[in-house]
């Protein structure tokens, strides 16, 4: 099943001076059990899209639907598909406000009914998930952590939801290098582990470069391109007037073929990338 967004269009403060076309007749389908990649400049509808995903949003035109339901029903069903989505938003420390990290963690699946065995059961594991000790932090405010461990807090409060589709964005904001490699790794083992499809919302195309397996540009409100990463990567034209950048190893690449270097530069992680580099050393009798 998936994520399915069918001629999907979202106005700001329409009929108003002030209205703005935030998304414009987007077709598009985020398949169930990959890691997909949404990159855009600031401003180019990736925030505003995924809110449709779980119904935060609502479009002005078109339809959204979670493994075949149309979420904009009122029914127990269209209720049922939205919980299937959960969205961790940037630097989602904010939206913590419980008393103790633990209540705060409990609070969705409480409010989704969870029996309260079933709901500690749920808070553990997530904390156990993002490296937070039950025992050592579960009393404590989530505003006596440190701000790593309040974005680990917080995103514990999502996963202990069990959603099928997990929504990620910009979850690296304001990490330093091991806190963004960490955190993205724990992401993929879950991915692994569970099955648990994620979407991945940046503009740091290393990132995605990294993880993804599908990859999507938006650019002011419109998909201007969805495919895989090898094909993605190739588009250099699409995704700069997107605003992005290459990743850094597909522009060293692209320099090395345009220098002479006989590579077939289609890589675009470093493993690969030293792969081709050496295969293409070897073949000119180089090393």
């Amino acid at each position: 099943m998936s994520i399915e967004l069918k001629n999907v269009s979202h106005v700001y403060m329409p009929k108003t001076p002030f209205e703005r076309l935030a998304l414009d007749d987007i077709t598009l389908t985020i398949p169930e059990g990959v890691i997909t990649a949404i990159a855009g400049h600031t401003g180019s509808g990736k925030s505003t899209l995924i809110q449709h995903f779980n119904g935060l949003l609502k479009p002005a035109a078109g339809s959204v639907l979670v493994d075949g339901v149309d979420i904009s029903r009122k029914s127990n069903e269209a209720k049922t598909a939205r919980r299937k989505v959960g969205i961790v938003f940037q630097y989602p420390e904010y939206q913590l406000f419980e008393e103790t990290v633990a209540k705060d963690i409990a609070f969705g699946p409480t409010n989704m009914g969870c029996s309260e065995e079933e709901t500690l059961e749920r808070v553990k594991k997530a904390m156990e998930f993002v490296d937070l000790d039950y025992d050592k932090y579960g009393k404590r405010s989530p505003f006596q952590l440190s701000g790593g461990q309040k974005r680990r807090a917080a995103i514990a409060g999502i996963l202990a939801l069990k959603p099928k589709y997990l929504v990620l964005d910009e979850p690296t904001a304001g990490l330093d290098p091991k806190g963004r490699e960490s955190l993205m790794d724990k992401f993929r083992k879950l991915h692994k582990a569970q099955g648990t499809t994620i979407v991945l919302i940046s503009h740091n195309m290393d990132n995605i470069a990294s993880y993804a397996d599908n990859v999507i540009i938006l650019n002011r409100g419109k998909v201007t391109l969805e495919a895989p990463p090898a094909e993605a990567f190739s588009k250099t034209e699409v995704i700069r007037q997107a605003g992005l950048e290459l990743p850094e190893v597909k522009s060293i690449m692209n320099e090395l073929a345009a220098n002479g270097l006989a590579i077939e530069n289609d890589a675009f992680t470093m493993d690969k990338a030293v792969q081709e580099i050496t295969e293409a050393l070897r073949r000119a009798g180089k090393c």
